[in-house]
């Protein structure tokens, strides 16, 4: 699952991901994506091709769209190798919160789900007779507390999070996502695509300054709807992973190992994550 870099020490391999320290170093990470994709809490058997460069190529872009929001790229650091550049990212450490801080303008997915059992989504009260893909007034902050790998992140209330960081580092965990996600959301809408939801990731630098780390605004990490599509009643026409779990949706009943994905299916998903990235950026 790793791959010897010069270099650089092999840390860990992630679901996705791949982490390795410089020799040497020990206030710095090199993020190595891979095609590998995961779904439904498991890292399915088959890659997407082109994945791991397509969304490092997006997760920069934002970076570099975001230039009021500190971010974890040090970039200038130590070389990079070759071999890894185009889907490698060298950060500085961060010491991460807990907490997924989780933005939706778009009730769906597991919001959905939650809001049809309770109400609300992680503690936020919603109007009642809300359908599936519905979107809201203004988007609402939805935290979730990380899980260990393999399990579940879990949906929690704002005054949770005040609780794990603070007050003051929980209002500006809000703040900064709320913000990050307007200014996204109408990049996004100018290029005709519905920012559905997204999840951001912050720790704070040596300095203890707020930072946006790990992968930005990418498919795995939001919700990309095709504009004119929902403006027209279809909603859910998706450029994320979605296809790969409507996918295993129909073939597979959650229980034991995921099955391959067919090539049709590997072959839809990597097409719409270029198209994403083509729109995005382009």
């Amino acid at each position: 699952m790793s791959t010897t870099l010069p270099g650089f020490e092999f840390v860990t391999a992630g679901k996705v991901r791949d982490l390795y320290a410089p020799t040497g170093r020990d206030d710095l990470l090199l993020l190595v994506a891979n095609d590998r994709v995961s779904a439904f809490d498991q890292v399915l058997s088959r890659p997407i091709p082109g994945r791991a460069a397509l969304l490092t190529a997006l997760t920069r872009w934002w970076f570099g769209h975001l230039p009021d929001v500190p971010n974890h790229l040090a970039d200038d650091a130590v070389p990079v190798p070759p071999e890894v550049a185009d889907r490698a990212m060298l950060v500085r450490r961060l010491s991460m919160h807990p907490v997924e801080c989780v933005v939706r303008q778009v009730v769906t997915g597991s919001g959905y789900q939650e809001y049809r059992r309770v109400g609300s989504i992680s503690g936020v009260p919603l109007p009642e007779g809300l359908q599936d893909g519905d979107r809201l007034p203004e988007p609402i902050f939805t935290p979730a507390y990380k899980a260990e790998l393999g399990a579940h992140d879990e949906n929690i209330p704002f005054e949770q999070v005040v609780d794990l960081v603070g007050a003051r580092t929980a209002e500006a965990l809000r703040d900064t996502s709320l913000a990050i996600f307007r200014t996204a959301a109408a990049v996004a809408n100018a290029k005709g695509v519905l920012l559905a939801d997204t999840k951001f990731e912050f720790g704070d630098d040596e300095h203890g300054v707020l930072t946006l780390g790990d992968e930005v605004l990418t498919p795995d990490s939001s919700r990309y709807w095709d504009a004119a599509a929902y403006a027209e009643g279809r909603r859910g026409v998706s450029f994320d992973k979605q296809i790969i779990r409507d996918w295993l949706s129909a073939h597979w009943d959650g229980h034991g190992t995921a099955p391959d994905l067919p090539d049709e299916v590997v072959e839809r998903t990597a097409n719409r994550y270029r198209e994403l990235v083509d729109r995005i950026t382009g």
